[in-house]
Order: C-alpha cells, then structure tokens, then sequence
C-alpha cells in the first residue's frame, strides 16, 4: 500500500512533465509544417485570437485560440505616447475599450487604467495587453502573426530577444522584395517574413516573382475580389514546391466569395475550394473552431 501511495504522486508529475514538453514544443511541430514546401496539412490562422469568445487581440482571446488548437493567432500591434507597443487594431481605443482616444496620445499606464469591451460592446474585467505579455502566452505554444507591425520591426525584435520568441513571430508586409532585403536582412535568418500580394493588382506575378527569387518565403499571402481572375490558378503552379499559399477567409472580396460565410453554408465550396482548387495551407479565419472540425472531417 506504501509503494502505491508513493507511485500514484510520481506518475502524476510524469504525466504533467510529459504534457508540458508536448506543448513547449508545439511551435517546433508547427514551424517543421510550415517550413516544408511539400506539406500539404493546412494550418489554421485565428483572427485576432478567439474574438467571438473574448475581447479580440486579449490575451483571453489567444489563449482561447490555443486551447482550440489553431496554428497561428494574429494580433495587432499599436505604439503608446511613451513608446510601449500594446496589442490593439484600431488606431483610436474607442471601439475596443472603456476608453477614448488615440494610442499614440495615451501613455501605457493610462491605458491599463482601461477595460477591454467584447463583440457586444460590453465592458469587461479584462485589459489591454502589451505585446510582451502575449508573447510570453504564446512561447512554446502557438505561432503569432504580428499585423501592423512591420514599421516598428527594430523595436518587435528587441522583444523577441528579451522573451527568448524569435521563432514564433512572423512579420508580414507587401514592402516591395529587394527593399526588405536591404532594410530587414539581417532580421531574415531569424523571424519568419511573409510577403503579401494582392492578385487584383498591378503586376501581381512580377511581384510574386521578386519575392521568390530575393526573399524565398515559406508563406505569401495573396487575396482577390472575385473568382472570375484566373491568377490564383497561376500562382498555385508558381508556388508548388517553393512556398506555402495563404488566404484569410474573413471577408468574400479577399478569397472570391469562398469566405467563411460561404463555408458555413457549405464549407467544400468555401474552404475546400480554396485548398482543393487553389492550393492553399494555410487559412486565416474568424471561425477557427468550425475550420479546425472541417479539416478534421475532411482528413477522415
């Protein structure tokens, strides 16, 4: 009975070491995906976090994400009037808190003093986090995408080598190729960065191109209005074997109509479209729980 009492406690702590180190190295799995040209397992991307279920761009939001079992979370960054970068999309504070006015007129103290609303407008007990707070969440545990970050790369960098998290961050931006290379290179071996293209646009594949040959990205983001361009079809070729293709689904004029709207009517005409048809692997949604249960039936 003695030895029982003692074994019991000790495979408890085995089981909670082994569950630890399987999520500590979740980013490593994640990165091996998305660091492969060939993988064809799609990686779910989680808009602003879980904001359906929490404040967006909260830390409650990315941990929600977490739990679900998405991939990436993309959050937004905002610089205070004393310099400190805080997880916000909006330019002004009004929308999204107690509060009002712009983050660059409003110190880091002033807005803690706020409180976080949620998608119906509802004061919350939650607080604007910085971006360090996040990227200590998400260390070892899920990727983040920094949007609006790109002009303030110098200064996000700092923050992933004080938080030991430069593997976890990818930075993105439509920053022409061989500007990036010379103004970001040295940043390059170290932090993902994935281009943008917007395939509506002037030179599209020029630009696709460029960023092949200078940057050789694991990931671009592309987007077009309707499916009536024939480019993503182009860019599929292009792409195969070199880098992976990313949509968001978030809004029908970025994906074509193959949204998540038209997913939750019938999700093999909106996301599988996109995957089947279009070669993407990775898609950024706002509906992470109902992407993630469709690849899983789709997998079956």
């Amino acid at each position: 009975m003695r030895n029982l009492r003692i074994c019991i406690p000790l495979l408890l702590l085995l089981l909670q070491v082994g569950a630890w180190a399987q999520q500590t190295n979740r980013v490593d799995t994640i990165r091996e995906k998305l660091f492969d040209p060939n993988s064809r397992e799609v990686l779910v991307a989680s808009h602003r976090g879980d904001w359906r279920n929490a404040c967006e761009n909260s830390v409650e939001a990315v941990e929600n994400a977490i739990r679900m079992g998405v991939d990436i979370v993309e959050i937004d960054l905002g610089r205070t009037k004393d310099g400190e970068l805080i997880v916000m999309h909006d330019d002004k504070v009004d929308r999204t808190t107690t509060g009002k006015g712009y983050i660059k007129d409003l110190t880091l103290a002033e807005i803690k003093q706020l409180r976080l609303r949620n998608g119906c407008n509802i004061r919350t007990i939650y607080k604007v986090p910085t971006l360090e707070e996040v990227l200590l969440v998400a260390k070892g545990r899920v990727m983040l995408n920094l949007d609006k970050a790109f002009d303030c790369f110098d200064q996000v960098y700092e923050l992933l080598e004080k938080t030991e998290t430069t593997n976890l961050v990818i930075m993105k931006s439509d920053t022409p190729a061989e500007e990036v290379k010379r103004d970001y290179g040295k940043y390059l071996d170290k932090v993902v960065f994935m281009p943008k293209v917007n395939l509506d646009g002037e030179d599209a594949i020029r630009k696709l191109n460029d960023y092949l040959r200078v940057l050789k990205p694991v990931a671009i983001e592309f987007k077009f209005a309707h499916d009536t361009n024939q480019l993503p079809y182009e860019v599929k070729k292009l792409m195969t074997g070199k880098s992976h293709i990313w949509y968001n689904t978030l809004w029908d004029t970025h994906v074509g109509g193959h949204d998540d709207d038209c997913s939750l009517v019938d999700p093999d005409k909106g996301y599988g479209y996109l995957i089947d048809n279009l070669g993407a692997t990775i898609l950024q949604t706002d509906r992470p729980a109902y992407l993630i249960g469709y690849l899983k039936h789709k997998s079956k």
